[in-house]
């Protein structure tokens, strides 16, 4: 395979030369219903509000496979070691399914088969709590589960979490009540201890290494303050098979992940499956698998038409490095999935915002945008203002479903709630396309704010394993295109080695000093 900067692409380069499409020159009914592509378990990905035409999707689709996209993708799902800064396997796909039936080995083991090991653990496991079996020290059935962790091992899981609440109560699933500490701040696990009875609740401890100083720490802080218990028999680990946790006599068992899956792609592994499971009960675990497994399937298709996630990544590369868009707005219209964006900040900034391509070497043009979003209708009276009439030019990512997930609702003057809602979406949509003249300069809007919808039927558990698939591969692919390597995340480190410095004194630092005593 070829890996090169994109600016040595030929198809980039004659993608600078070609003229812009105006949104209100060619956004039509006909191209509202023809500018799709599939994304794969049920949802669709609609991008006519985008500034492309088909001659700019031709070049899009030569720049894909100058670029070698679905090659790449195929020796990443193949066990080629895809991780140069660590010199790792990339292997997230690999715990909901095996895309290519290449047989996939490390550490000496085949990782497919661990991976589906773990998974049995899971399910057997989490039956064995939701039914009784497993209870807590004193006798008492375990009605919570807390999950202690930071960045992916809190981020996507709870991200997942809220996102299926509303689901499991409308399809009368039950539900243990699920509860995260993840800042080492104090306080954000002081705000949960408060709310839980030690008697009735599992802690699951999230660490790969088994040292993260935070997860630690607040092990230590949630462990020293539960009284009339036998913590060692409220708290499983997800750690690695290496780390200190694995084995451990203070927790009750392990679940293993390893080196070969990132935290912010971990939600499919361990990480996210002990808590799901135990929350909604395995099965809604498998039919999320079962979702991202599809859409990873899905992604597969050279044809960027049909193959919304390599679209999805395309249009962004040119959004970002022909008309030099530097952010990008996550909006879901549903309420579900009101921490979304946070985990796809992580997902996207943490994995493509580099300076330096796979080999290293710095590259001369700009890469990841930043990641920020909020869930509709909330947004519109928060800052859709920028959005509107703002200097910059802002692309958006709506998320939208038909049906809301509680199957409640009351009309109101002639509609229902989730008519409201689906009406605002389609009214921002356009608004943000094709503006508005008005002779009052306080109430003109310019228009030719670009946009693209991700929409299915409702938010299930596998149309959600979809969304976090087609995300997790339109990242991966924009990673390709910027011939990055968005597997690593060097960037988070330096903090932390300054930050245990300070902790030992500074050692001498005095401009490190002169900060920490201000706060210390």
């Amino acid at each position: 395979m070829d890996y090169k900067n994109l600016d040595q692409a030929l198809a980039f380069q004659d993608l600078k030369k070609m003229d812009r499409v105006l949104l209100k020159n060619n956004l039509s009914a006909k191209r509202i219903s023809l500018y799709s592509a599939a994304a794969g378990s049920g949802i669709t990905y609609n991008y006519a509000a985008m500034p492309v035409n088909n001659e700019i999707i031709e070049k899009l689709q030569e720049l894909c496979d100058e670029m070698e996209l679905t090659e790449k993708y195929v020796a990443l799902l193949s066990g080629e070691m895809m991780n140069p800064g660590e010199k790792r396997l990339v292997l997230h796909q690999l715990t909901r399914g095996n895309c290519t039936g290449s047989r996939v080995e490390a550490d000496g083991e085949d990782k497919e088969a661990f991976y589906t090991e773990q998974l049995e653990r899971i399910r057997d496991f989490s039956e064995k709590v939701r039914s009784g079996r497993i209870k807590g020290s004193t006798g008492k059935a375990f009605d919570t589960v807390c999950q202690i962790g930071i960045g992916g091992s809190d981020l996507g899981p709870r991200a997942l979490y809220l996102a299926l609440k509303g689901w499991a109560a409308g399809d009368n699933v039950r539900q243990l009540r699920a509860e995260f500490i993840s800042n080492v701040d104090p306080d954000d696990a002081a705000a949960v201890l408060r709310t839980i009875n030690p008697e009735t609740t599992l802690f699951v401890l999230v660490s790969k290494s088994g040292t993260t100083l935070e997860t630690l720490t607040n092990q230590l802080l949630v462990t020293g303050s539960l009284k009339g218990v036998d913590p060692a028999k409220h708290l499983v680990a997800v750690t690695s098979k290496t780390s200190p946790l694995a084995g451990s006599k203070d927790v009750l068992t392990s679940f293993f992940i390893d080196d070969y899956i990132g935290g912010r792609y971990s939600s499919t592994s361990a990480v996210g499956g002990v808590i799901l499971s135990l929350a909604f009960g395995y099965d809604t675990f498998a039919q999320l698998l079962k979702g991202a497994h599809e859409a990873d399937n899905n992604a597969l298709n050279g044809d960027i038409r049909k193959n919304a996630a390599m679209m999805d990544a395309a249009i962004g590369v040119y959004l970002r490095n022909i008309l030099g868009c530097s952010q990008t707005a996550i909006l879901p219209y549903s309420q579900a999935l009101s921490r979304f964006p946070a985990h796809l900040q992580q997902l996207d900034m943490e994995s493509n915002g580099k300076h330096v391509n796979r080999f290293g070497q710095p590259v001369s043009y700009q890469t990841g945008p930043v990641i920020f979003g909020e869930s509709g209708t909330n947004g519109q009276h928060s800052f859709y203002q920028l959005l509107h009439q703002g200097t910059d030019i802002i692309p958006m990512q709506f998320i939208g479903f038909r049906e809301n997930q509680y199957g409640f609702d009351t009309e109101v003057e002639g509609s229902t709630s989730q008519q409201k809602l689906n009406a605002n979406l389609a009214a921002q949509i356009v608004a943000f396309a094709l503006g508005k003249n008005d002779e009052n300069p306080n109430k003109q809007f310019d228009g030719e704010r670009y946009s693209s919808l991700l929409y299915a039927s409702r938010l299930t558990p596998e149309v959600l394993g979809g969304l976090l698939s087609h995300f997790e591969n339109k990242v991966m692919f924009q990673g390709f295109l910027w011939n990055l390597n968005s597997f690593d995340q060097e960037g988070v480190q330096l903090g932390k080695v300054l930050a245990k410095k300070v902790l030992k004194g500074c050692e001498g630092d005095d401009i490190l000093k002169a900060y920490a005593d201000i706060l210390m």
